[in-house]
Parts: structure tokens; sequence; C-alpha cells
């Protein structure tokens, strides 16, 4: 039985979530072989890999690309990401695969080398139909179709830096819940008359919404509500939203033959990462790496 044709799935590095080669090129700009402009001194250098030195300046330009909680753990993302788009760049000139690999579609010369490195290095084995129906068994509570909300809404728009409109516009949704806990029925013509959202027109109608398809920090609040009108003002960066909540449908079940190519998709992919995860520390085992572990240390 004849090989299927590997399908493209995109490899991440470490915890970017973008593909190898968009990430391997992602950072660069027009100043990256500038040092830092603090006393004319040239940035210190405190990692390495092989003979080829990583600055802190180089660190702190790259860190702008991985926002964290604490800079330390942006500093530790940075510094991960550097090591590894070099070790991939030793690689490929170890390798000579300038010549050879030739970017399809809009890849970069540089893309279309770490793709062809890659491949090399990694192979693509699809999962079986035992192996996704074993997952699939064990984890069965994972596969359930989303959850859905009919929900309405008014919003009081206010720009997130306005505190002085934010302020007001929280006042007018309660002001408005207190009306509607009265006279529910004014519910169209309140978003008719108040709400910023074009809505308004339909009601305020927002339809079936799934999770994922508002704002991240309407999404969570608006996952949490019950159905009826809403007892305060939804916060979002759009301003306050007074919220009717008219239907809540639960998840259902999902059978194997629904997930099938999704299961499929998911282990190919997790069975690619592993192995690029080894292959990245065969790399760093092949030509040295100094400093990472002290930089990573002091982000725990």
């Amino acid at each position: 039985m004849a090989k299927p044709p590997a399908r493209t799935l995109p490899i991440t590095i470490i915890d970017s979530q973008q593909p190898v080669a968009q990430e391997a090129r992602a950072h660069h700009h027009a100043h990256a072989g500038e040092g830092p402009r603090s006393l004319g001194q040239p940035a210190p250098c405190l990692l390495f890999v092989g003979d080829t030195a990583i600055s802190e300046a180089d660190i702190a330009r790259e860190m702008q690309f991985h926002r964290a909680m604490r800079p330390e753990q942006s500093r530790a993302d940075a510094a991960r990401a550097l090591v590894v788009r070099e070790l991939l760049r030793r690689e490929i000139g170890q390798l000579d695969l300038a010549n050879e690999a030739q970017p399809v579609g809009g890849e970069s010369a540089e893309e279309a080398q770490i793709r062809v490195l890659l491949e090399r290095a990694i192979d693509a084995r699809l999962p079986d139909e035992e192996d996704c129906r074993r997952y699939f068994e064990q984890n069965r509570e994972r596969f359930r179709s989303p959850d859905r909300m009919r929900v309405r809404h008014i919003l009081l728009g206010a720009a997130a830096d306005d505190i002085n409109g934010r302020f007001t516009a929280r006042s007018e949704g309660e002001r408005l819940i207190a009306g509607l806990k009265e006279n529910p029925v004014l519910f169209a013509d309140f978003a008719l008359r108040f709400s910023d959202c074009p809505s308004r027109t339909g009601g305020g109608d927002l339809g079936w919404l799934q999770r994922g398809q508002t704002t991240p920090e309407f999404d969570r609040q608006l996952f949490r509500l019950s159905a009826g009108l809403t007892a305060f003002p939804v916060e979002s960066r759009w301003g306050y939203h007074v919220v009717w909540v008219d239907a809540v449908q639960t998840g259902q079940p999902q059978q194997f033959e629904q997930v099938r190519q999704q299961l499929s998709d998911y282990l190919e992919l997790q069975s690619r990462q592993r192995d690029l995860q080894r292959y990245l520390l065969q790399l760093q085992d092949r030509y040295g790496v100094r400093g990472l572990a002290e930089i990573e240390a002091a982000a725990d």
C-alpha cells in the first residue's frame, strides 16, 4: 500500500507559537548589529553557542518578542530563541544546504534552508488508527462540541485609557440594568437608544457565540454567566456591556469518527515536536552552549 504524502504541519520551537522557519527570521531588523548605546562600551556577553557570542544587547532586543509577566522569564525566552536560531544556522552551514534549499511560495532563503534541514532530521510519522483510538478512549472528556450561548448586549463604549469615560459607562450600565430588572421588555429599546454596537438595530442580538469568537477578556467573563440578565456591567476593552444571555447550550460528547482527523493532526504534531526537541538537544551537545542554563535558572 502506497504511503500517503506527508502533510505540512507547523512545528514550533521551544515555547514560541510560530513555525520554526518563521521564528528563525521573524525578529531580524535593521539594528541587529548595533551594540548598546550607553557609555559606548560593547555589550557584555554571558551566552555562547560554540565560539559565537550572544550579547546582552542581542537578548534585550529579542525580549520585545517574548512578553512575559516577569522580565527574567522574558530574558530566558529570548535567550533560548537566539540559541536555537544560531544552532540551526550552524547546522545549515555544516551541511551546506544554502544552495540545495530552494524557496517555495513566499519562503525566504533562510526559511527554505530550515525547512530542508528539518525534513532531513525529522521523520514524518503519521499516527495509525490504533494510536488515535487509544488517545480518544483515554481522553474522551476533551472531545465535546463547543459550548454555545445566545447573547444580547448593550455596549456603552469608552476607550481603555479614558478613566472618566469608563466610570461613566459603568454607571450608565448599572442604571440600565436597574431599569431592565423592572421592565425587561425594554431591552431592545435601550439597545437602540444607548448601544454603541452596530447590533443595536437588531435589539443588541449577537446570535450564538462559541468560545474564542469575542475579545478574550469579554469571552472569559461571558462563558461564566448564567441565563438571564447579568446583574453587573461586563467590562471589555471597548467599554462596558449590559448582557442578557437568552440560552446556554453545553457541548455534547463527540464520536471518534467526528474527531479522527483532528486527532491524527494533533498526535502527528506532538510526535514531531518531541523529535524536534531531541534534535535541538543533539545540536546543543554538538556545538556547545554556555550560559543558557544560568539565564533559565534566574527565571525560575
